[in-house]
């Protein structure tokens, strides 16, 4: 049996993250992974570049049923912190918008960077190795793993979530929390795109297959200014995926597709100025052609715009200022970014993120009932909730 100070499940950003920052405290750190590579989410991450950070970071970007737990980590170990040491590396990186910050190469940028900061602190990494069972000794934690017995006097879960299977994801981390006592809150995939099922619709979203518009997406009193882009199975792109985390099913979705104007004032201008155009040509000068052709031939009958009515008018601008639809749902975990709800907060200090159940049991980064905004703001948990709990096991 090999003896350790801490052992950390999960090589991923926060486990990563801890092993290197508790390593640098000159704790003997033992990181283990069933995968065979460290950090594939991380690589796989904003298509290949890795959105590492938001410069924008606030509690409020982050959704949890204990809101306030997020604050005290995130205040001792902010994005500039993150940034620093992607400068000290010499990792180039550019401002994409709205704060988030992403490598100007590739993502192996920021893991090679945190594998070189484990193996400079003496951190040690073990991949493929499946952990068996863990028990509760009288001081510390006794491991049985496919490489054999491991203790530890703290131990560390950062083994993420249920998002993206393919990539390694397991409900690992939720099976020890109950096993020592801890509420799991009801999980389910978060900013994960949208399935449409319902005929018209499902048409509509497969024509314009590929198309991306401006919009301002809506559910339950939370709202997204962003790119809706329609798929072959119904709707994706930063508005949708930001609105998915606030949706449950059977709600109804509502999508602003001009945002830019007032729906019903501008139709209403148009008519006046241009009372000889046609609807759809009007529509062509903010969408596509097709997409404009399309919405005329499902949505309303196009005609000049002297033709409306102020009854057929408001009609029009309910469409396309307050479309309202329902999903079938979601595409589930399979494309998921980020898995909402897990280990309850209020059984966790935030202060050091150890257990209030089973002291020497700490939990990082997304097996917790904490989840980000999309635009880098669940790396900057992932990287803050691991530093908060690397100075105190």
């Amino acid at each position: 049996m090999r003896s350790t100070e801490v052992i950390i499940i999960g090589a991923g950003a926060a486990g990563l993250m801890c092993a290197l920052s508790a390593a640098q405290r000159g704790r003997q750190v033992l990181l283990l992974d069933h995968a065979n590579k460290p950090g594939k989410k991380i690589l796989m991450s904003g298509g290949g570049r890795c959105n590492f950070t938001n410069m924008y970071t606030e509690p409020s970007n982050f959704l949890s049923q204990n809101p306030h737990f997020c604050k005290s980590a995130l205040a001792r170990y902010t994005q500039w912190d993150f940034i620093e040491m992607v400068g000290k590396h010499g990792v180039p990186y550019h401002e994409k918008k709205l704060g988030q910050l992403f490598c100007d190469n590739k993502s192996s940028d920021i893991l090679g960077m945190l594998l070189d900061e484990c193996d400079n602190a003496g951190a040690e990494l073990r991949m493929d190795t499946r952990i068996e069972q863990i028990e509760k000794l009288d001081s510390g934690y006794l491991l049985e793993t496919s490489a054999g017995q491991f203790q530890c006097q703290s131990l560390v879960i950062a083994t993420g979530g249920l998002s993206i299977p393919t990539l390694g994801a397991t409900g690992f981390g939720y099976q020890v929390a109950r096993q020592f006592g801890h509420t799991l809150l009801p999980t389910r995939a978060g900013l994960v795109p949208f399935t449409i099922t319902e005929p018209q619709l499902k048409a509509i979203c497969t024509e314009l297959s590929g198309t991306s518009v401006d919009c301002v997406a809506s559910c339950n009193a939370s709202s997204f200014r962003e790119n809706l882009l329609f798929t072959h199975r119904g709707l994706s792109g930063p508005a949708i995926l930001q609105i998915s985390s606030f949706w449950q099913a059977g709600d109804t979705l509502e999508i602003n597709l001009l945002p830019e104007h007032d729906a019903l004032s501008w139709l209403q201008q148009q008519q006046a100025e241009r009372p000889n155009s046609e609807l759809k040509t009007l529509l062509g000068e903010i969408f596509t052609k097709k997409m404009a052709n399309l919405l005329a031939e499902h949505w309303f009958v196009s005609k000049p715009m002297k033709q409306y009515t102020p009854a057929e008018l408001a009609q029009v601008s309910d469409k396309l200022g307050a479309w309202q639809l329902v999903p079938a749902g979601t595409e589930g975990y399979r494309t998921a970014e980020v898995t909402l709800g897990g280990v309850d907060t209020r059984e966790v200090s935030s202060k050091t993120m150890e257990s209030l159940k089973s002291p020497g049991l700490y939990f990082i980064g997304e097996v917790l009932d904490v989840s980000g905004h999309l635009g880098g703001f669940n790396f900057q948990w992932a990287w803050a909730s691991a530093y908060a709990a690397a100075q105190f096991v």
